[in-house]
C-alpha cells in the first residue's frame, strides 16, 4: 500500500508542477481550494463511511477566466480529475455524480476565484411522476 501511496502523491506533484507551468499560479490554488472545500465539507457517516458533496461551484474573475479559458476544456478537465483522486485517496464517497462548475464572476471577494460545494442528489426521472397508478 506504501507504494501506491508514493504513486499518488508523484502523480499529484507531477500534475501541480504540468499545471504550474502551463498557467500562472491559479490553477494550482484553484486545485488546492477545491481539495479544501471537499474537505472542510465531509460529513462522517460511520467509521466506515464519509460523505462530501459532489457539486462544486468556481467563480473565476475575468482575468483568470480568460486566462484558463484559452487552454479549452483541458483545466476543467483537470481540475475535476484532480478532486476526483483526491476524494478517493481520502476515502470519500461522493453525495451524487461530480460535478465542476466554472463562470466568469466580477464579484469574487479575493478578485481571483472562489469555490463553493453543495451536496446534490441524483434526481430520478419517477421522482417526477405522481406515484403508482
Amino acid at each position: 500500500m506504501d507504494t501506491l501511496t508514493r504513486i499518488e502523491r508523484a502523480i499529484e506533484r507531477f500534475e501541480d508542477a504540468l499545471l504550474s507551468k502551463m498557467f500562472p499560479s491559479e490553477p494550482v490554488e484553484l486545485l488546492g481550494a477545491l481539495r479544501q472545500e471537499c474537505d472542510n465539507q465531509a460529513v462522517v457517516c460511520s467509521s466506515r463511511r464519509v460523505l462530501v458533496p459532489n457539486a462544486y461551484d468556481v467563480e473565476l474573475s475575468d482575468e483568470v477566466y480568460e486566462e484558463l479559458s484559452r487552454h479549452g476544456k483541458q483545466a476543467g478537465q483537470t481540475l475535476t480529475d484532480s478532486l476526483m483522486r483526491h476524494a478517493e485517496k481520502q476515502g470519500y464517497e461522493w453525495a451524487g455524480p461530480l460535478t465542476v462548475h466554472v463562470t466568469k464572476s466580477s464579484r469574487v471577494p479575493n478578485g481571483r476565484y472562489q469555490v463553493a460545494a453543495t451536496p446534490l442528489t441524483h434526481i430520478h426521472a419517477d421522482a417526477f411522476s405522481d406515484g403508482p397508478q
